[in-house]
């Protein structure tokens, strides 16, 4: 055993020495087995360079409910769960202000150089430190840098110590940051905007191959949103049918990848990263995939072509890299912040368990049910499958609290399309049992959760609404498999090229990063390194 942790030790100086920059890429809704579905037209840069030449986490798993794409964000750079981290959702419901919350909303601070509502964003509902908070104490001469479109992938990844985490105005096309960081914009970022706002890269859309060379071959599917005014979702989308200044649109697009990939590029050499005695951390996270995918679904045309498009931004990171920092001194990961359920409709349609089911009318018949029982509805407000009581009332009548939350988890597991439900009495308590009683525990707080938490059946999402546009496109959150496995990808340093099968957290990636970066582990870390990283 002293033989190994000596082994081990010294490799991982070896591979330590010299790394000048870690550049953590996150995929919005990227699904594990793209990786293998579009490969065939992958060129040798981009995802290959990962595939061949890095290591490949081939079972690494989201081990929490909700799986979106904050608490995925907050959990890839704090090495936690959301039961410690505090992002339980993109956005929850706030008890003591009766409204709903967004995880980066910050109403004390404004965007800079642009006074709109996209700028009111900080890190502050984070309620313990990242990796990238842990680097800026531990070495204050290493710069963290954070980009994104979403803002909330810009600032849970750079934590609440960044030099600049940046994201996509919604009003003018360009990238801003907000008040919490800096009160203005650096000149090489007013320079970038000047020159490389959205508009500048707007063009038609069309398939970057032929279609025969597509995994599918069927453009026109029943089972995707159009948008544009067009009537149906088709190759090609032209310019005039995206829109020039329709950000909500532009990027829902390939170019806003592109856009964003310039911008990361220009940040590498305005910033001088990797080329200073400590070393730095650049975040990128990639969020068209997932604002098209919600569109489109996992298996449509138009997702594979961002992916195909999404491996040419790569390759060009990564020559910029080569260029500016030497390919032997940085690595880079790459990962998921989710997956995503394929169209549940297509689901149905197949002869595969899936479809719809209005969370709502569950909600509606409990209500109803506690009307006649104890004078009035108790339920005040249901979001991301969490239910949240009139506690006021509830104190009010004398009742007590655990035991309504009890009987109302019970009349949500008969339901017949209802798969787990745990109230938050017996998450306090420690009393559940079962893999997916866990993961909603780890993805519960106190203060920010329901008091009553469940799970749709697999295959199946909550949809108020039963018609055909309804049941276009898909979404994310669930604990089962096609949510929870995403790749994981490692490039770069001394990295010998291998494929790792034995499962691997989501909160692994930053416990390996500990190591990467030589720190102190953040206050809540619970994932482990990836050891086999450092094997010969």
């Amino acid at each position: 055993m002293r033989g190994f942790i000596s082994g081990f030790c010294l490799l991982l100086g070896i591979w330590i020495h010299g790394q000048k920059l870690v550049v953590g890429i996150v995929v919005d809704q990227m699904c594990y087995d793209y990786l293998q579905r579009f490969d065939d037209n992958f060129e040798n840069g981009g995802f290959n360079r990962f595939l061949k030449n890095g290591v490949n986490c081939k079972n690494t798993q989201y081990n929490y409910v909700p799986t979106y794409t904050g608490p995925g964000h907050a959990s890839i750079y704090t090495g936690t769960t959301p039961s410690n981290h505090g992002i339980v959702a993109n956005d929850w419901y706030d008890r003591k202000l009766h409204k709903t919350q967004y995880c980066v909303l910050d109403t004390n601070v404004t965007g800079v150089d642009q006074a709109n509502k996209y700028g009111m964003s900080s890190p502050h509902f984070l309620t313990t430190t990242t990796i990238s908070d842990q680097l800026k104490m531990t070495y204050p001469a290493s710069k963290v840098i954070s980009l994104s479109i979403k803002d909330r992938s810009a600032v849970l990844p750079g934590g609440h110590l960044s030099d600049g985490s940046y994201w996509f105005d919604f009003q003018s096309g360009t990238f801003i940051t907000s008040t919490y960081y800096q009160q203005k914009l650096p000149e090489w970022v007013r320079e970038f905007n000047l020159h490389h706002a959205a508009d500048s890269y707007l063009s038609d859309w069309n398939l970057l191959l032929p279609i025969n060379r597509y995994s599918r071959t069927q453009d026109n599917s029943p089972y995707e949103r159009s948008f544009g005014g067009k009537k149906s979702a088709v190759f090609p989308y032209t310019q005039e049918e995206i829109g020039r200044g329709n950000y909500p649109q532009f990027v829902v697009t390939p170019f806003a990848n592109t856009q964003l990939t310039d911008f990361a590029t220009t940040a590498i050499v305005q910033e001088a990263l990797g080329k200073r005695d400590a070393t730095d951390l650049l975040c990128i996270s990639y969020s068209t995939p997932d604002i098209a995918g919600h569109e489109f679904g996992p298996y449509s045309l138009e997702i594979e072509d961002i992916y195909l498009r999404l491996n040419q931004e790569l390759e060009k990171l990564f020559k910029t890299l080569d260029r500016e920092v030497g390919k032997k001194n940085y690595t880079v990961f790459l990962t998921a912040d989710h997956a995503v359920v394929p169209v549940p409709q297509q689901l149905v349609d197949s002869k595969l368990p899936g479809g719809y089911l209005n969370v709502d009318s569950i909600v509606k018949a409990l209500n109803s049910q506690w009307k006649t029982k104890y004078g009035e509805g108790l339920v005040e407000k249901t979001k991301n499958l969490n239910v949240y009581f009139k506690r006021d009332r509830i104190a009010a009548l004398g009742l007590t609290l655990s035991e309504l939350q009890h009987e109302a988890a019970q009349v949500l597991r008969e339901h017949p399309l209802v798969r787990v439900a745990v109230c938050a009495h017996d998450l306090d308590e420690g009393k559940f049992q079962g893999t997916l009683e866990q993961m909603l525990a780890n993805g519960y707080t106190k203060e920010r959760s329901g008091d009553v938490l469940f799970l749709l059946k697999p295959g199946l999402i909550s949809s108020s609404e039963d018609t055909d546009e309804a049941h276009r496109g898909t979404t994310h959150g669930s604990g089962y498999n096609y949510d929870t496995h995403v790749p994981l990808l490692w490039y770069g340093g001394r990295l010998k090229a291998q494929e790792i099968y034995r499962p691997i957290a989501i909160t692994d990636i930053a416990a390996t990063l500990v190591y990467l970066l030589e720190l102190q582990r953040p206050a809540s870390m619970t994932g482990n390194p990836i050891v086999e990283l450092w094997e010969k």
